[in-house]
């Protein structure tokens, strides 16, 4: 299919596969592939299998000029010099320079973005948040990620490592979250936190259908043992619902959003969870943060990434063309950077190219 109208190359990195679309300005999406990207491959192992994906989207379209790639990729990582630092569920990525490998396999303008923080903007722009200048975006999956929209544009913080709302800490003397620190969010209400606290209490001697599942035990096994009656199921799951309601509830009084998006595969378990949660943040002596607030499951599910890394592309573009706007990306500091990174001067006057390109483009 193709419309002849500009479109932008997405592209959503996860561990167990990378998905690509060509997507117009609406968003709309034209064609779409799949692909396992192979998670102990080395890197430039899969940056090539994404620069063929995305040649094949693109011979899809042939008649929609394409003004630019973006990219929804696990984070840590910089936006701005388009380095990924360490990917969570990728183990050989360390320091990869994901947008200038791309750019120079594909011949196109490369846009980075933290996948949380795109899904954040696609569920503000054309999903549960639509129209919505001010959002909160959560993710609860086997991690938690986030993403704030603060008066229509995305937090993104000095470096672009803004909005890690899963590493917010409930209590100093928490369970050990994989992070390294105490108390976080996700060590308490992510699968990865439910699992480890599953196991933790049956190890202390807890009774629980649970037991049976040894090594393969995942969140799926918790809500079903749940739905079935399982107690220790029910109290983990209650537990979580707590501590995503006090999670919530610490980001209404950062934030004071007008609606906050909660998406992810943990999060769909339903009125176990969101019950207990509902009732955290109901019971918030502050009642001017629930003024006007609206709490509501994510619409976009899997296409969320996909969405926020088009969005990235066809909104730089468009901002660009402001009379008197300003999308050069800002120097940063030679001091702060690790020596890996000190080539970052160079990516960074590409990347301002780049914009210049998308700029440029009818």
């Amino acid at each position: 299919m193709a419309t002849g109208d500009p479109i932008a190359i997405a592209v959503d990195l996860g561990g167990t596969q990378f998905r690509v679309a060509a997507i117009t300005s609406e968003p709309r999406i034209l064609h779409r592939a799949a692909e396992p990207t192979g998670a102990e491959a080395a890197p430039d192992v899969v940056i090539t299998d994404i620069a063929r994906a995305v040649a094949g989207v693109r011979a899809r379209v042939p008649s929609s000029p394409v003004i630019g790639l973006g990219v929804a990729a696990p984070g840590p990582l910089d936006h701005l010099s388009g380095v990924v630092f360490h990917a969570p569920n990728l183990p050989m990525w360390r320091d990869v320079p994901l947008a200038h490998e791309l750019r120079a396999r594909t011949g196109l303008p490369v846009l980075l973005g933290n996948d949380a923080n795109l899904a954040a903007l696609a569920e503000a722009r054309c999903g549960a948040g639509r129209g919505a200048e001010h959002l909160v975006y959560l993710t609860v999956s086997t991690g938690i990620g986030s993403g704030f929209v603060v008066h229509g544009h995305l937090l993104l913080g000095k470096h672009g490592a803004a909005a890690e709302a899963g590493h917010m800490t409930l209590s100093l003397d928490g369970p050990l979250c994989g992070c390294g620190n105490r108390g976080c969010l996700e060590a308490y209400a992510s699968g990865t936190g439910l699992v480890n606290r599953a196991r933790e209490a049956m190890a202390s001697g807890r009774t629980s259908a649970l037991a049976g599942r040894g090594a393969d035990l995942d969140a799926r096994d918790i809500e079903t043992a749940a739905l079935g009656g399982d107690g220790l199921a029910r109290e983990l799951i209650e537990q979580a619902g707590t501590a995503l309601g006090l999670g919530v509830r610490n980001l209404l009084h950062l934030f004071n959003p007008e609606v906050v998006v909660i998406g992810g595969g943990v999060a769909r378990i339903g009125s176990p969870l969101w019950d207990p949660m509902l009732r955290v943040v109901e019971s918030d002596a502050l009642s001017v943060y629930r003024q006007d607030l609206r709490i509501v499951p994510a619409a976009l599910a899997d296409d969320s990434g996909l969405l926020g890394a088009a969005l990235l592309v066809h909104e730089t573009r468009s901002e660009s063309r402001v009379p008197g706007s300003e999308v050069r990306v800002p120097s940063i500091a030679r001091a702060s950077r690790a020596p890996k990174l000190r080539a970052a001067d160079s990516e960074l006057e590409t990347r301002n190219a780049e914009r210049e390109t998308l700029n440029a483009q009818p």
